[in-house]
């Protein structure tokens, strides 16, 4: 059972002693990759973000939408589609805002400091959230020294590892803390295209905020929005933390068509399926050994990893690295045709 503490460490994206800040790195900045590899060729081909190729289609929209605040009757029925879609009991404990993101960064700001553990390794945002405001931050590997702690946070399936924590172990763990007046946060970011048994938003637990993200299963990562479900109470205060016109107009208008729209996600998962299989298939062909993933991104290890990248890099393919687990590296899915086969060659090349 590895305990790692954070408390004492530079967290990526924490305030530091001299007041400087080490930003989290993350998947999908292209901007860096091409200063890194400026002879790539283009278009890049970005599979370092997790975000599904086959988008939702925008509707046609509005041109009020562009002109005027967001209207509060706009926000509740997406309030009401995004209840329907994830299973809550009531759309007032459904809090909107332009991604998950910000719901990270704003939670740590509802509660007194105090113990945080994350099972780890994980989305560094977390860590580094909670230890900006003063939290005691630990990484755990066990599920069950998470009772310990104050608050606890779960990414459910994970990221990057695609483990699935159990909803009824989640549920008392959620009983333990709760009972301690303590906080469990289960970010369900990709459960969307999950076992349908993996959430835990029906039949929710008290003392749980979990979070949803829109755009990476809708493949509308632009668009930025995201969720969070909580029991009504709690859920008034972080929709208070957040404040007014948290979400643009257009965004409340295409996610109340697309969470309505059940026949595309369903349509969909045949789709990632093969797209999937495809993946798995060349990557293990290659010589890559496939430690996880979801139906969105496949996790792998190499000794190589990191010269395996540089060569993607150079052929215009951006990949995820891992700086604390340099022979991981995740990959998404390419869109088209032309991508698969520029992917399968460079890929081919790099690990011969």
């Amino acid at each position: 059972m590895k305990v790692v503490d954070l408390s004492g460490l530079p967290v990526p994206g924490a305030s530091t002693g001299d007041g400087g800040k080490e930003p989290v790195v993350h998947g999908g900045n292209l901007a860096a990759a091409r200063r890194q590899f400026p002879r790539a060729p283009e278009p890049w081909i970005d599979l370092s973000t997790g975000i599904n190729p086959h988008a939702y289609p925008l509707p046609a929209l509005a041109a009020e939408l562009w002109a005027r605040l967001p209207q509060t009757d706009a926000e509740q029925a997406l309030r009401v589609a995004a209840a329907r879609r994830y299973g809550a009991a009531d759309p007032a404990m459904i809090v909107t805002a332009p991604g998950s993101q910000p719901l990270i960064q704003a939670i740590p700001r509802l509660f007194a400091r105090g113990d945080v553990a994350i099972l780890g390794q994980t989305y560094r945002e977390h860590a580094a959230a909670w230890a900006r405001h003063g939290h005691a931050v630990s990484e755990i590997d066990c599920v069950a020294q998470l009772r310990e702690a104050h608050v606890a946070v779960v990414v459910n399936p994970n990221n990057p590892t695609g483990r699935i924590v159990p909803a009824d172990e989640l549920r008392q763990l959620a009983a333990v803390l709760a009972d301690r007046q303590g906080l469990l946060i289960v970010d369900e970011a990709f459960a969307d295209l999950a076992p349908a048994d993996t959430s835990i938003i029906e039949n929710l637990p008290r003392a749980t905020i979990v979070l949803r993200s829109f755009g990476k299963t809708y493949g509308l990562a632009g668009l930025r929005l995201g969720f969070a479900v909580a029991h009504t109470a709690l859920a008034e205060r972080l929709r208070a933390e957040i404040g007014p016109w948290a979400v643009s107009g257009p965004a409340l208008a295409v996610g109340t068509i697309a969470l309505s729209d059940s026949l595309w996600l369903e349509q969909l998962r045949p789709t990632l399926a093969a797209d999937g299989a495809r993946l798995d298939a060349l990557l293990t062909s290659c010589g890559l050994t496939i430690e996880g993933g979801t139906p969105l991104f496949r996790l792998l290890s190499h000794p190589s990893a990191p010269s395996i990248a540089d060569a993607l890099g150079s052929d215009g393919i951006l990949v995820r690295r891992f700086v604390e687990r340099p022979q991981w590296l995740r990959i998404g899915l390419p869109s088209g045709e032309h991508a698969w086969m520029r992917l399968e060659q460079s890929l081919r090349l790099a690990t011969t």
